[in-house]
């Protein structure tokens, strides 16, 4: 009788609460896996491989030690299929499992996807789980023929293949594990390899649903409002940050100071756009201007599309607030973009998404200075940052972090991918109040 009402349970869990358990299932049976003697070379500790396998699941790309030099080639692989059942998604994977067992999924299956995939339509969750496999195989495959061309000349056959697979996968998902201790800094004049790399991480953080809105609009005027403010907004972020990081680091000699205008533009472009939500890097991070580095910070926040391998706290919700802003500045009734307007819970839940993860931040932030006293401050928020929006990229300080602060990058990790409106409604799931109060009138500004 008791494993009946725990299954009931089970059963009758919000989606939110789905959700969590089963990206915290993947990170537990993912930390098993790392710990096996097969998949590590020597001793290896329980919180290393904890962090690995949340880093690996929330595909953020923070390590604590070497990928390379740590894991055998089976742990190497059992990351990259963490890094591939995050970027997929824990729903997605339940709803084809149910696929292949029924053509149809419930009603009640269909709430939970559509809760979780944030879809409003019931008739396109099964649609968007099929479409979000099969492009996640197509550009990884892709990024793949491409990668292995650019590695060919240096590595040879085995080597190359071996490399293309696992950056094709870890690029496209965002995740920036990598199996070079210095990211792609050594193949800094491989024109082919930084602009595949960085071709896919972009195309991944875009969203699978632009991507099959395009699909069948085929030409701009008929694409929905949320892939035109998606495309056009990520053009326009990845533009200004692309001409005001070479600026900022043209005259730089520790960076691309050296370079000539073509290898200054090419990692330019690469370092502009990696901070979306990618983690690697084609020139040193801790060696960028405070400027430089502070652009990447705000870029790191934004993030990039919703339903996504980016993190962040997505593109839509910073024009939503944006807009909102100008709006109200300018005396508008109501915000609109592209001849539509945006509805006030629209508003108010990009708010909150923003004002949550903002909180995250904080919180982690005063930790690890916390736990940390001897770290450089900008150090320190860049790593906050980089977990709590499951970017991936460091300033060289992992490694040197004690397990307090280890284990609140972990929480922040596991937080951003979850999404912050998600883990609220964890704690406190929202109620209708029936009783209405009188307006306050509070002092702003």
């Amino acid at each position: 009788m008791n494993a009946l009402n725990l299954k009931n349970k089970i059963v009758n869990l919000s989606p939110p609460s789905m959700l969590a358990l089963g990206f915290l299932s993947f990170i537990v049976m993912g930390t098993i896996l790392l710990m096996l003697p097969v998949s590590h070379h020597g001793d290896l500790s329980l919180m290393t491989a904890f962090f690995t396998a949340t880093s690996a699941v929330t595909i953020t790309g923070l390590s604590v030690v070497s990928i390379n030099e740590t894991y055998t080639v089976f742990g190497q692989l059992m990351i990259l299929l963490m890094i591939q059942a995050g970027g997929l998604g824990f729903i997605t994977f339940a709803i084809l499992a149910a696929l292949s067992l029924s053509p149809k999924i419930g009603l009640k299956q269909q709430i939970f996807a559509q809760n979780a995939l944030g879809q409003t339509s019931l008739h396109n969750v099964t649609f968007v789980a099929k479409g979000v496999l099969i492009y996640t195989l197509f550009f990884e495959l892709i990024g793949f023929i491409f990668l292995l061309v650019a590695w060919y000349p240096q590595f040879g056959l085995t080597h190359s293949a071996y490399y293309a697979l696992f950056y094709s996968v870890s690029a496209f998902n965002n995740a920036g594990f990598t199996l070079f201790d210095n990211s792609l800094m050594e193949f800094q004049n491989n024109f082919l390899l930084c602009m595949t790399v960085s071709t896919l991480y972009i195309l991944g953080g875009i969203g699978f649903v632009v991507f099959m809105d395009i699909k069948q609009a085929k030409v701009w005027r008929k694409l929905n409002i949320n892939s035109k403010v998606i495309l056009s907004s990520v053009l326009i972020i990845n533009l200004v940050a692309f001409v005001l990081l070479w600026a900022l680091e043209a005259n730089n000699p520790n960076t691309i100071g050296n370079m000539n205008t073509a290898q200054q533009a090419t990692h330019a472009w690469f370092q502009a756009t990696v901070p979306r939500s990618s983690g690697f890097n084609s020139v040193d991070t801790a060696s960028m201007t405070n400027a430089s580095t502070f652009l990447m910070m705000l870029l790191m926040f934004i993030g990039g599309g919703s339903l996504s391998t980016a993190g962040g706290i997505k593109v839509g919700t910073f024009v939503i607030l944006l807009l909102s802003v100008i709006s109200f500045l300018r005396r508008n009734n109501e915000t609109s973009i592209f001849k539509r307007s945006i509805s006030h819970e629209l508003t108010f839940k990009a708010l909150a998404v923003t004002l949550i993860t903002c909180f995250f931040i904080i919180f982690g932030m005063f930790l690890l200075l916390i736990f940390e006293p001897e770290m450089e401050f900008i150090d320190v928020v860049f790593e906050v940052l980089s977990a709590a929006c499951t970017v991936g990229l460091s300033r060289g300080i992992t490694s040197q972090l004690h397990d307090g602060s280890l284990l609140t990058l972990i929480f922040l990790m596991y937080a951003g991918r979850l999404g912050p409106l998600t883990l609220v409604y964890l704690i406190a799931t929202p109620k209708k109040s029936r009783v209405q109060y009188p307006s306050a009138d509070i002092q702003i500004g």
